[in-house]
């Protein structure tokens, strides 16, 4: 909730709630400055997003010496804390690996740490400017493109080449009401958000009006940003981590590593030497949650194989139908890096991009026995489908859509920049990664281009259909959208990783 003051400073601080509905439509003309740190954001610390850019950017050793610097930190005031972390942080850190953080993965918990209430007053505004002591690095590309701020102004880091220093600019930390009387000059801006600290006092009594974050209700579910009212879809999204790495998360995810190491081999060895129903049994045993709807298709009455279409979550859907269903499958692939092929306990053929030479593989195949297509392309994370490629449409007419989804709590089992042959790994190594598995019934021969249907028009029909079954939405968006997105290349695998 924020809680405002009088216009007139001399009044004093006054504990009165911002009528949301009646205020806000009529400040568009106006000027907001605020700070995303304990304002924007429901959590106090910076901590975890420091965190997020020494695993993500950096490597776990920097990420584990940020650690280790916590009982340091609680003893030291705000000021020494940010130096200390973005020492840390940012030592030897190549400025594009901060950018690709800053890109693909701080968005996402950004957006899910914003507190509704603050970014209601926020988006009432005409123009935003943020001060912040953060660095800018962190933050301005998510203000700028999500919340569509027009200027940050943060705490610069001192570069050297392509590299940062971990050391701050001349100016050191940014002292916000200082910039403010340096941005604005003369004149004051109309609002002015912040928090209780005698700092921020002194940042928003500058400001005709000035409102503070009631901290009393930041955990409150009233303040968290349901994902419907995010100011731009987060579709896609990188990184390993899957949890906000809080000081005790990030100390239960290290004590965790040793046993998920052990256990994601373990499962590994599993799903790839033994029987299907062993390897369901241990694989249960060990935390794997595996749910499956649905029941196995007739076999084909053509003497060709069943062509199955399943959305797309990791590298790992086509061996968990392949479980499910009990019996061997081929599955065909656009880009699989070497060591993923030789881990793959089923079969793996690799596509051409070539339409006409992928066209003569996958009817190959099909006459072999059964194929896995996932004609998005590529693995998408949240609740959205990607454009369906026709490809597979205009190949078979026994087409058994599989709605695949998972669910993971400390790693999650893509990327778009890492390693992804060791995608299957960081998968297994959640505590208890859950995957659901839905088979739909064949495609009625009307809906298939056996009936008349274009191979587009069957492939948004399986769009819509599967994306009905998860309650996901539709999108028009591509492989190539997602990794210009994230990775800033078309998504070509290296055959070496």
């Amino acid at each position: 909730m924020i809680l405002g003051r009088s216009s007139n400073i001399s009044d004093g601080w006054a504990e009165l709630q911002w009528r949301l509905g009646k205020d806000l439509h009529a400040r568009k003309s106006q000027t907001v400055v605020f700070d995303i740190r304990g304002c924007l954001l429901r959590s106090h610390s910076f901590f975890p997003y420091f965190m997020l850019v020494a695993f993500e950017g950096g490597s776990i050793f920097r990420a584990f010496f940020l650690l280790l610097s916590c009982p340091i930190l609680f003893l030291l005031d705000y000021n020494l804390q940010m130096r200390v972390m973005i020492f840390i942080t940012f030592c030897g850190l190549r400025k594009k690996d901060m950018d690709n953080v800053s890109r693909a993965v701080l968005p996402k918990f950004y957006l899910e740490n914003i507190n509704l209430h603050a970014y209601e007053v926020l988006e009432s505004a005409g123009s935003k400017v943020v001060f912040t002591t953060v660095p800018r690095v962190m933050v301005e590309g998510f203000l700028k493109e999500y919340l569509r701020v027009d200027s940050v102004i943060g705490t610069e880091l001192h570069t050297n080449g392509k590299y940062f220093t971990g050391l701050l600019s001349s100016s050191g930390l940014l002292v916000k009401h200082r910039a403010l009387k340096e941005y604005f000059g003369e004149k004051r801006p109309d609002i002015g958000v912040g928090t209780s600290n005698i700092h921020d006092h002194l940042f928003i009594s500058l400001c005709k009006e000035a409102y503070v974050v009631n901290r009393s209700e930041e955990n409150k579910t009233t303040t968290i940003m349901p994902r419907e009212r995010y100011p731009k879809a987060l579709v896609f999204h990188d990184g390993r981590l899957a949890f906000l790495p809080t000081p005790a998360a990030t100390l239960s995810m290290f004590m965790w590593l040793p046993i998920g190491i052990f256990l994601a081999l373990f499962r590994l060895f599993v799903g790839i030497c033994l029987p299907y129903n062993l390897s369901i049994l241990l694989g249960v045993g060990s935390g794997v949650h595996i749910r499956v709807k649905g029941t196995a298709p007739m076999k084909s009455q053509t003497g060709k194989g069943v062509l199955y279409v399943c959305t797309h979550r990791t590298l790992l859907d086509p061996v968990f139908l392949s479980t499910s269903l009990k019996k061997p499958l081929t599955a065909v692939t656009y880009s699989l890096s070497k060591m993923s092929e030789i881990m793959a306990p089923i079969r793996t053929v690799r596509l051409s991009r070539d339409r006409r030479r992928d066209g003569e593989t996958m009817q190959r195949l099909l006459s072999e026995g059964d194929l896995v297509v996932c004609p998005e392309g590529t693995t998408c994370r949240e609740p959205y489908l990607l454009r369906f490629s026709s490809l597979f449409a205009e190949l078979a007419d026994e087409i058994v859509p599989v709605a695949m989804n998972t669910n993971v709590t400390m790693f999650y089992g893509t990327t778009a920049s890492g390693f992804k042959c060791l995608d299957p790994v960081f998968f297994l190594m959640n505590p208890r990664p859950s995957y659901t598995v839905h088979i739909l019934g064949k495609v009625p021969r009307e809906m298939t281009c056996a009936g008349g249907k274009t191979g587009h028009d069957v492939a948004n029909y399986l769009q819509r259909q599967l994306a009905a079954a998860l309650g996901f939405e539709c999108t028009s968006l591509t492989r190539r959208d997602k990794y210009l997105m994230l990775a800033g290349n078309e998504g070509v695998v290296n055959d070496k990783r």
